[in-house]
C-alpha cells in the first residue's frame, strides 16, 4: 500500500509516460508475484527495453527468464549526490538514441526509486535529441511527480560540453526550475522511504 494513498500503487511504482517512446518507473517491487505482475504491466504498456541505472542490484535474468523479448540494459551508477561522468551518460544516451531511432521499441528508464538517476538519464536522452532543458525537466516532472532529476546539471555539462555560453546559460536554467519546482524534494524521498531491492535470481 501507498503511504500517500493507501490502497493503491505507491507513486513511485507508477509507470510514467514522459513520450510515446520513453518512460519512467522505480525498479521492480520486491517479491516474486509482485515483480512478475509489474513486468507483465510494463511490457503490456508496450516496453521492448528497460535501461537501469543501479548499481546495486540486477534484474536481467529475471527479464529474461518471464519476458525473454524484452531488451535489457545496464548503466550502473550509484545515488550518492556526486558529479555523475560523462561516460555514463555517453554509455545510456547511446542505447536510448537507438531505441529513439527504431519506431517499433519503446524505453523504460529507471533506478531503485525513479527520484534521481533514472530519470537524470532520461533526461539527458532528450537533451542529446535536441529538448530544451526546461522542457525536458517539465515533461518530466509533468509526467512524474515524484522525479527530482538530481543529476540534471551534470547531464547540461554533459550535453553542452565544448560550449561554455551554453553550459552556463542552461545551467542557470537548471537552477531556476530546480527553485520553483523541487522544494519538495526531501518530502518525496522520505514519503517513499528505502526500497531495498531483492535477488530473484
Amino acid at each position: 500500500m501507498s503511504p500517500l494513498n493507501p490502497g493503491v500503487t505507491p507513486s513511485h511504482r507508477r509507470l510514467c509516460r514522459i513520450t510515446p517512446r520513453l518512460y519512467l518507473c522505480a525498479e521492480l517491487p520486491p517479491g516474486w508475484e509482485a515483480a512478475h505482475d509489474a513486468l507483465m504491466e510494463w511490457v503490456a504498456a508496450g516496453i521492448t527495453d528497460i535501461v537501469d541505472a543501479r548499481s546495486e542490484a540486477d534484474d536481467s535474468e529475471f527479464v529474461a527468464q518471464f519476458s525473454p523479448g524484452v531488451r535489457y540494459h545496464q548503466f550502473p551508477t550509484d545515488d550518492d549526490g556526486r558529479q555523475r561522468p560523462d561516460e555514463w551518460f555517453d554509455a545510456g544516451t547511446a542505447v536510448l538514441r537507438e531505441i529513439f531511432d527504431e519506431t517499433d521499441r519503446v524505453a523504460l528508464v529507471h533506478c531503485a526509486m525513479g527520484v534521481n538517476r533514472g530519470p537524470s538519464m532520461a533526461f539527458a536522452a532528450l537533451l542529446s535529441i535536441g529538448w530544451d532543458p526546461v522542457v525536458a525537466l517539465d515533461a518530466i516532472r509533468g509526467a512524474r511527480p515524484v522525479a527530482v532529476v538530481f543529476y540534471a546539471e551534470d547531464a547540461v555539462r554533459w550535453a553542452y560540453r565544448g560550449d561554455r555560453a551554453r553550459v552556463a546559460e542552461s545551467v542557470a536554467a537548471v537552477h531556476e526550475w530546480f527553485s520553483r519546482n523541487i522544494a519538495d524534494a526531501e518530502w518525496i524521498i522520505e514519503r517513499i522511504g528505502p526500497t531495498p531491492s531483492e535477488d530473484r535470481t
